[in-house]
């Protein structure tokens, strides 16, 4: 766990007035964007206030992604057919000596993606790549072009409709291949396309593939075997699960930001810790009732958060692999029941770890460094899905 990266908003966030410009003032900046399980809103508030700049209407209830850069928020709505795309207002400057912050009003783009049951979506080092799973296809774009209203979009197509993923990677897009014989089961392995829209070499195997991530210049996907992993070299290769686990699998990834690392799903009540470049790779911690959610903490990088159905937020110390602290945050919320059913969601603001609870209409707030409980924030409706961005740095 020691691979440590570099990323934009940590170093906003580090560098302090003494290497500004004697002109300039130092400003701290989160938003966070929040949808409804069942309206079709996303709601924009300010963290430091915990009041709501701005609610835009979209055109279903949405999934909420953030790009890297936290720059832009995309709008999934599977059944609307279309991806929203909104500027969170929220920009950064890298100048060597300091990091700059501009904040702007959020808003939501007059640009869209229109498709049939769009998906995943991957950003990687600003390139968006939006799978589409009602048309077995994958729009890629550059999220600087999206911000200036102007995207040039590729398309790379599959055989067959599938809940697929594609990943660009420079001139190369690594999509998922369905599963000919059975569409409507999970794709069996990635292809790599180039831009010439020919396939790279042989198609690489990943049954049942279903969920990726990104931790520094490593992506990983998760397959019935283990994850497939590449530096986006070229060289894309299998780590397959250690025999020391149980029977199980990953199907759902995020990356570590700091620490060069993945947290996945494993069974209903664990999540396994994966660092690619250890010898131990795989690390499993138990939890003490089925999950619910789960994220890495991007300003905190020895910390990860898991929620649990039985109401708890519990603390993951990345390092030493296990749960070093817990918190009861709401009543119960059962796994049994439709996997879409409203549950609680986690992000990371700052300072704040915030638990959305649907069905009580309130965001929790948790302090992230003495992991204790503050003042909730009120929301109507069913607050759902949540991402968060912002940082600190110099205004001029």
């Amino acid at each position: 766990m020691k691979h440590l990266l570099a990323t934009a908003s940590a170093l906003a966030m580090l560098i302090g007035l003494a290497t500004a410009p004697a002109s300039s003032e130092e400003k701290t900046a989160w938003r966070l964007f929040v949808s409804d399980h069942a309206a079709s809103v996303v709601h924009a508030l300010d963290m430091e206030t915990g009041k709501t700049i701005e609610t835009f209407d979209v055109k279903a209830p949405t999934s909420l992604y953030r790009s890297d850069s936290g720059r832009s928020i995309f709008a999934v709505q599977g059944k609307g057919d279309v991806i929203s795309v909104l500027s969170s207002g929220i920009a950064f400057g890298d100048h060597g000596d300091h990091g700059d912050i501009k904040v702007e009003a959020p808003r939501l783009l007059d640009v869209a993606f229109e498709g049939k049951k769009p998906s995943h979506f991957v950003d990687h080092d600003g390139d968006i790549a939006l799978f589409f799973d009602g048309e077995g296809k994958a729009r890629v774009t550059r999220e600087a072009d999206i911000l200036d209203g102007k995207p040039a979009i590729r398309e790379v197509v599959t055989d067959a409709p599938h809940h697929g993923v594609a990943i660009a990677l420079g001139d190369d897009v690594l999509i998922s291949e369905p599963n000919t014989d059975k569409p409507d089961e999970l794709p069996t392995g990635i292809r790599v396309v180039d831009r010439a829209g020919a396939t790279v070499g042989d198609i690489h195997a990943c049954p049942d593939l279903h969920g990726e991530a990104s931790s520094g210049n490593l992506v990983a996907i998760a397959c019935a075997e283990g994850l497939l992993i590449t530096s986006g070299d070229g060289k894309i290769e299998l780590l397959p699960y250690d025999k020391a686990l149980p029977a199980g699998k990953s199907t759902t990834l995020v990356g570590g930001r700091g620490l060069q690392y993945f947290l996945g799903n494993y069974g209903p009540s664990a999540v396994v810790l994966i660092d690619p470049k250890s010898e131990d790779a795989f690390r499993l911690i138990e939890l003490p009732t089925r999950r619910v959610h789960f994220t890495v903490d991007p300003v905190r990088a020895k910390f990860a958060y898991v929620f649990t159905e039985d109401g708890q937020l519990h603390r993951i110390d990345v390092v030493a692999g296990k749960i070093d602290a817990s918190l009861k945050l709401t009543e119960p919320y059962s796994m049994d029941g439709h996997w879409s059913d409203p549950r609680p969601r986690i992000a990371v603001a700052g300072s704040r770890i915030v638990v959305s609870d649907p069905l009580k209409s309130v965001l929790h707030i948790v302090d992230a460094e003495s992991f204790k409980q503050g003042d909730d924030i009120a929301l109507e409706g069913k607050p759902f899905n949540l991402v968060a961005v912002g940082g600190s740095g110099e205004t001029h």
